[in-house]
């Protein structure tokens, strides 16, 4: 928060963000009555006020996020001396809501942008009593670039959408505008975790962060990909084009194994875990 600004000044953004959080989104058309009672039961404690006003979604432009304006926003349950977790695109929560619970040392923002994931995940917080644990309803890179330097340790992109259309890989959300939201955000030695089951998704992911020299690539296995990339109906010509090694991780063990994930193994769909780190 700004440090010129008075106490009552504060106060008065903090309510009118508090009124906001409640109506920047169209909750009667998009949840649920049990999800409507959960976004109204839980959250005003677990998600947290950036957003530019009434129905927009975003952070305001005077918003720089510290671990000072952390402590203040959060509340109850910020963890002073614990790393500070972001999850983009936390789904319906199931991943971030277990890693809070099994530290609690900890705080974890989940970055989801569509609703009902959102009333979902703080309805399962809620449910756990869980206080190291906020949502955040924004778009990962205007959240990231509002982070002050060095405060998060790391940052989780687990299964993004994979716009498998060629003529929509544009709209991955990995790509070296994020990367640079990310690095700056990270401290020192903090690492991007991603996973994927879609080997183009996987290639595209190499293309963009192992060209980078802010981020080295901690991966101790080697996988073969193909080096062209294939669309939604081609995907099957994949093993026909050359192909090359890349460097990737082992599977991350703070990764819960979702329903999601698990529909990608029973389709014999390959895992692929990347730890870039910050240089």
């Amino acid at each position: 928060m700004e440090c010129y600004m008075t106490e009552m000044e504060k106060g008065e953004r903090n309510n009118a963000r508090r009124r906001s959080v409640v109506s920047f989104v169209r909750r009667s058309s998009t949840l649920d009555a049990r999800l409507e009672r959960a976004w109204n039961t839980y959250a005003d404690d677990y998600v947290l006020r950036l957003d530019k006003g009434e129905y927009v979604l975003g952070v305001a432009d005077t918003v720089r996020i510290s671990r000072d304006f952390l402590a203040q926003a959060w509340g109850e349950g910020f963890q002073a001396d614990g790393r500070v977790i972001v999850e983009i695109g936390t789904g319906q929560g199931e991943n971030i809501v277990v890693a809070a619970a099994a530290h609690p040392q900890d705080n974890f923002i989940g970055v989801e942008v569509y609703t009902p994931g959102v009333a979902h995940t703080v309805l399962m917080a809620g449910k756990n009593e869980l206080r190291n644990l906020r949502m955040v309803q924004v778009n990962a890179p205007e959240l990231l670039s509002a982070f002050e330097p060095g405060v998060v340790s790391e940052v989780w992109t687990f299964f993004p959408d994979p716009w498998p259309k060629t003529k929509h890989h544009k709209r991955r959300i990995v790509q070296d505008s994020l990367a640079q939201a990310v690095h700056a955000a990270l401290k020192d030695d903090g690492v991007w975790r991603i996973a994927t089951d879609i080997d183009d998704y996987a290639l595209h992911v190499h293309e963009v962060m192992d060209a980078r020299a802010d981020f080295a690539n901690d991966g101790e296995k080697t996988v073969s990909l193909a080096t062209e990339h294939v669309s939604k109906g081609t995907a099957d010509l994949a093993a026909q084009l050359p192909h090359a090694d890349f460097s990737e991780s082992e599977r991350f063990e703070g990764r819960v194994l979702t329903n999601f994930e698990k529909k990608g193994l029973d389709a014999g769909r390959v895992i692929h875990d990347f730890t870039y780190r910050r240089v």
